[in-house]
């Protein structure tokens, strides 16, 4: 590794340190303090080199991101939560991504095939704010697990469905028969790597008491399952969601040793952090050298059209659910339609659109101006909507 990105590194990895210290103090979301330092830094006289690409967000970014995050989800509850979640991650991405992709046709004039590209990618949510504010704020744990796991299973949504529209833009047919087939390759191939990825990887952890050896396994079934999924064209996000389903729900229970369990969840928890605070960081740092002004009048046409279809798909699939014993009070839907962030996996599929679609420079610019506004004006308002809708002094 070259010195300069050495360097640059370390600059990340003390300022990331330094704004997590003052947001506790001040009780924000440090992803929004984080994203402002990526700013600063990349403002600064010395430049600082600040990559970000499709490779490295996919690659090195969004394994341990999704795998951590499925790894904490208590079994028990998000099994029981699962329709309240399927129903907002399948339905209610294609809603969104529904809105929005007319929208953008209609009102920027772009090619269906960049605005169905635009509306699959920025429909992925991404929950890292608004926990962080639940986690401040204590709010009620049932809302704080349907949040989180809505976002995992909605990120595999849209990647699922940005990945067939990639394929369609290459060439393949777009026979229903074909996309069909496309669509079963993409999930239920996502889904059997996954399992069969962390499956393997359990039983050979069961030999094993070392705790070193299990960190080192659980790190195989989240980047091994993420990147042989993408390598077989299948969905590493929903490969990853799996591995670290099963390494949550069978590993604790026999496969890692009870020693082993609370040096692998530290061991998450840090790497998490870890990654968050550098996505978020390079998040602000390409924020800073983008032309956002001269695509101000499509950036807020976008984020209209996404706060629209959040709505659209929030608000009337709740509403199915108001006669069962799983219905969101009106506190939880307009939280869900406000904490609806996105984030670096829509980032990453921006920068994956191919250069043949004719708006590709616009989809990259107007999605990070949308990131920007989620984290900034969602993220910085949510602590103040949970006390607002007084959902700090519920319980679940």
């Amino acid at each position: 590794m070259e010195q300069t990105h050495i360097l640059t590194l370390g600059a990340i990895l003390f300022t990331a340190s330094i704004v997590a210290m003052l947001c506790s103090r001040l009780r924000l979301p440090y992803s929004i303090g984080l994203v402002g330092a990526g700013i600063l830094l990349a403002l600064l006289p010395v430049q600082l080199n600040l990559p970000l690409s499709r490779d490295l967000i996919f690659e090195i970014f969004l394994p341990p991101l999704v795998f951590e995050a499925a790894l904490q989800l208590p079994w028990g509850r998000f099994r029981r939560e699962l329709p309240v979640t399927l129903l907002l991650a399948f339905p209610g991405v294609v809603i969104a991504a529904a809105v929005v992709a007319c929208g953008v046709h209609w009102l920027l004039g772009w090619s269906w095939m960049g605005a169905a590209m635009f509306g699959a990618l920025i429909a992925a949510t991404d929950p890292v704010s608004v926990i962080a504010a639940f986690k401040e704020l204590k709010a009620p744990p049932r809302l704080s697990l349907v949040v989180e796991s809505e976002s995992l299973l909605n990120d595999g949504t849209a990647a699922v469905g940005f990945a067939i529209l990639v394929a369609l833009a290459n060439g393949a047919s777009a026979t229903p028969l074909h996309v069909g087939g496309l669509l079963l390759w993409t999930v239920i191939g996502g889904v059997l790597v996954g399992a069969g990825v962390a499956g393997a990887l359990l039983l050979l952890a069961g030999g094993t008491d070392d705790h070193l050896v299990e960190i080192t396994l659980t790190t195989l079934a989240a980047y091994g399952s993420f990147l042989l999924a993408d390598w077989l064209d299948m969905s590493g996000v929903l490969a990853s969601l799996t591995a670290g389903l099963m390494v949550g729900c069978i590993g604790w229970r026999g496969a890692l040793s009870e020693e082993g369990r609370g040096h692998v969840t530290a061991f998450w928890t840090y790497v998490a952090f870890l990654v968050n605070s550098i996505v978020f960081i390079l998040i602000g740092g390409n924020e800073a050298h983008l032309p956002l002004r001269d695509f101000a009048g499509a950036a807020l046409i976008a984020t209209l059209l996404v706060l629209v279809g959040r709505a659209l798909a929030v608000y009337p699939l709740s509403a199915l659910l108001a006669r069962t014993s799983l219905r969101l009070s009106m506190g939880y839907q307009h939280v869900l339609f406000w904490g609806g962030l996105r984030g670096a996996l829509a980032l990453a599929l921006a920068l994956a659109v191919p250069a043949s679609v004719p708006e590709r420079s616009d989809i990259v610019v107007v999605a990070f101006a949308v990131v920007a506004f989620s984290i900034f004006v969602q993220g910085l308002t949510m602590p103040w909507l949970i006390r607002r809708l007084r959902l700090d002094t519920i319980e679940d």
